[in-house]
């Protein structure tokens, strides 16, 4: 496993390309409404992230991915290809952006709701939101990454919901995807041990149903395989001396 450690300057510059994601969500927010499609959203985000921003939409072109941003709608756990699949009320979808911005990544996804949501749906969005950020909490140096799986696990699971096990975080920087791996479950103290400039996501995907998935005939979308809605959040952090920095909070 090669972990690289971000200096000062470079975590820096992986703030600003985290902001410029965050600021997509924040934008794509009053857009998301019954009669929109994804492809829509797909289109505001992509003209935002090039026109407005001067940045790069990461996914676009990555291993073949066809579009600027993730949609995954309702049972769609992840990796969801934008489309005229229309919105409806009571839908809930998760938004994922990654922007490039010289030569940097940040990467953050949030969930939005369609009209009103089922109490379930919503309560799904809130567990998978507040487990996210029990994971955060653990992040200091010399904590583990079992550390961040084992808290978000134990929230999830007391909350009668699952933890997919196969899609984890992951190390970012100059690279999309880097070392190391950060999976969402897991025991306190195992694993790498944190480091002062580890900079990596922190992305929790949670079932309403069992943690089982499948992958769809398209080679990307992921659901689940009894079809319960699954929800997930994402930030980019970086590991403080004392902590924790959530580079894509976005700004107030």
């Amino acid at each position: 496993m090669n972990i690289s450690i971000k200096t000062p300057e470079e975590i820096e510059k992986i703030r600003i390309a985290s902001q410029l994601a965050a600021e997509v969500l924040v934008l794509l927010r009053e857009h998301v409404r019954a009669g929109v499609t994804t492809g829509e959203l797909n289109e505001i985000a992509h003209k935002h992230i090039t026109e407005v921003q001067g940045g790069t939409p990461a996914t676009l072109g990555y291993h073949g991915f066809p579009a600027s941003i993730c949609t995954s709608l309702n049972h769609q756990v992840c990796h969801g290809i934008p489309a005229d699949k229309t919105l409806r009320d009571g839908d809930i979808l998760n938004i994922d952006v990654t922007v490039i911005k010289d030569g940097w990544h940040g990467d953050t996804s949030a969930m939005y709701t369609v009209g009103k949501p089922s109490v379930r749906a919503q309560r799904l969005i809130d567990v998978t939101y507040e487990a996210m950020m029990k994971g955060i909490e653990t992040v200091r140096p010399d904590a583990t990454l079992g550390d961040i799986g084992h808290a978000i696990q134990t929230h999830a699971e007391a909350s009668g919901f699952s933890v997919v096990r196969e899609y984890c975080g992951h190390g970012i920087g100059r690279n999309f995807h880097e070392d190391p791996q950060v999976v969402h479950y897991g025991k306190p103290g195992e694993g790498v041990r944190l480091k002062e400039g580890m900079v990596f996501t922190i992305e929790p995907m949670i079932n309403a149903g069992k943690k089982e998935i499948k992958l769809l005939g398209d080679g990307w979308t992921v659901v689940t395989k009894d079809h319960s809605l699954s929800a997930q959040w994402e930030h980019t952090v970086a590991v403080t001396s004392d902590g924790v920095d959530i580079l894509t909070q976005p700004p107030a």
